[in-house]
């Protein structure tokens, strides 16, 4: 018997001073068994960091052909494609085929390795544009994580504040490479 998501819920109020977007969002989140906490909070700051009217969450982990967020127009065409973690570089440049723009979160243990590997191969595609999470904070995002999330994002400056009201998170995404497309 395959074992079945848990439903996490987030009200997520999002303050982004950089891009001018400032809203709630009711969010569902389905965790994969798989899935840590730490992955699926990274899912939630990519998707305050890049929040708009179209942005959802792709199946991920469930399905290789979607990623863990994307945004697409109303013709299905998709604008952007966003992946969390280490993913594989073939698989980011198959994405960088079928979407306007990519963004890689990389975090974890392996991030510098799993840079060093696929940094020849990622820095080619004009559309896209890799940031590092420091382990850190990912971790202590991780910390945030409830079935029911009231949760506010600050962003200015590149750097991300993530508070449930009585614990806070900052975030500097660092960029380990600079899409050179808009």
């Amino acid at each position: 018997m395959a074992l079945s998501a848990t439903i996490f819920k987030a009200e997520l109020t999002i303050s982004d001073m950089d891009r001018g977007h400032y809203a709630t969002h009711a969010l569902v989140l389905a965790r994969h068994p798989s899935e840590t906490d730490e992955r699926m909070m990274v899912r939630l700051l990519a998707f305050a960091l890049n929040a708009g009217d179209s942005l959802a969450f792709g199946k991920g982990l469930s399905d290789e052909d979607e990623p863990a967020l994307w945004q697409k127009d109303l013709t299905g065409r998709i604008e952007l494609w966003i992946d969390v973690g280490l993913p594989d570089d073939k698989a980011v440049r198959r994405a960088c085929g079928r979407a306007d723009r990519v963004l890689v979160y990389a975090y974890g243990r392996g991030t510098e390795r799993w840079w060093q590997n696929a940094r020849a191969a990622l820095e080619r595609p004009d559309n896209l544009a890799v940031f590092e999470l420091p382990q850190a904070a990912t971790q202590a995002l991780a910390g945030l994580a409830q079935r029911t999330m009231q949760l506010q994002c600050t962003v200015q400056d590149g750097t991300a504040w993530i508070t449930d009201g009585d614990r806070t998170v900052e975030l500097a995404p660092a960029v380990l490479s600079a899409a050179r497309k808009p």
